[in-house]
């Protein structure tokens, strides 16, 4: 496969990075972050989860703050939500959302943890999410998460993920994320469970959603560069993490991937010195220093600012 020229990131701070934090970030700084990612130049974000406030009450704004976001699709931003059901789906739609992501885990374990289901009822909830969106006019995504490695059931077998993406892309999926929920995998593993999905769902866009708990998601990235994968989640700072997954540590932060694209000549369309003036406000909503490589480094070198 060839390395794509371009990648396009879907920041997931807002969402993934705040929704595991102790603090409950108030909507009008989740507002002035996003509009800093958006100065940044990304142009795809995700903004929250319509999910159960008592299970998640970091995402219970997730409406009024996609509301207050809308103005900003006019500029070319799209904004993302995560829904779980129907009723999910149907908080979405109330509020204006364009794309939600319905998100599957690939093991038992994780779903029984994740949605309180065996996979085979998430299914049907998701499906039903999937065809409510349609009929409201929404792109949706599924993302299966544990993808890799389940910290309940150990390895994720390959031809198991992909039967589990399958009723998913039957039913008219815009797109597929592939996610290592708790940041376990390894290059040889990526390939193996990314080259699976690629082949079986060949005319549907794939991308990674990787954590970093054991210090592989950079590697990862590369390892997906060079199967061709050209879209990656990422949150500002290396923030973020499962409820229900133990053990998942933060995501790959959006800072690191930047430079680490730019210095592989990768375009990614992101300002690196704007994207730096996210980080001090972020640091101070949830209270303690970010994990990313960069959130620790004075400068990013100029020769590297794509």
């Amino acid at each position: 496969m060839v390395r794509p020229a371009s990648v396009h990131i879907l920041d997931t701070t807002l969402r993934d990075g705040l929704q595991i934090e102790s603090t409950i970030v108030p909507t009008d700084t989740k507002v002035e972050l996003a509009q800093r990612l958006i100065a940044a130049g990304l142009t795809q974000i995700e903004v929250g989860s319509f999910v159960n406030p008592k299970k998640v009450p970091q995402m219970a704004d997730t409406g009024d703050v996609l509301q207050r976001l809308q103005p900003y699709e006019d500029q070319g931003v799209d904004f993302f939500t995560l829904v779980f059901n129907l009723k999910g789906a149907q908080r979405a739609v109330d509020a204006g959302a364009k794309n939600i992501k319905l998100v599957v885990s690939a093991s038992e374990g994780h779903s029984q943890a994740n949605s309180d289901a065996p996979i085979a009822q998430a299914t049907e909830r998701l499906l039903a999410a999937a065809e409510f969106a349609i009929d409201n006019g929404l792109r949706w995504d599924i993302t299966t998460a544990v993808s890799f490695i389940c910290p309940f059931d150990g390895i994720t077998e390959a031809d198991r993920l992909v039967e589990v993406i399958r009723p998913f892309v039957d039913a008219g999926a815009h797109s597929i994320g592939v996610a290592d929920t708790i940041g376990n995998a390894n290059p040889s593993l990526v390939r193996t469970n990314t080259s699976a999905v690629m082949e079986a769902f060949p005319g549907t866009p794939i991308g990674l959603h990787l954590h970093d708990t054991y210090n592989f998601g950079m590697a990862n990235v590369i390892a997906a560069l060079d199967l061709g994968i050209a879209h990656f989640d990422a949150a500002m700072g290396g923030l973020g993490g499962c409820p229900f997954a133990p053990g998942a540590a933060g995501n790959i932060g959006t800072d690191d991937l930047v430079h680490l694209l730019h210095r592989e000549g990768v375009a990614t369309g992101v300002d690196v010195d704007a994207l730096a003036r996210v980080r001090d406000p972020l640091t101070a909503a949830v209270g303690h220093d970010l994990t990313s490589s960069l959130s620790q480094i004075p400068a990013t070198p100029a020769s590297y600012r794509g």
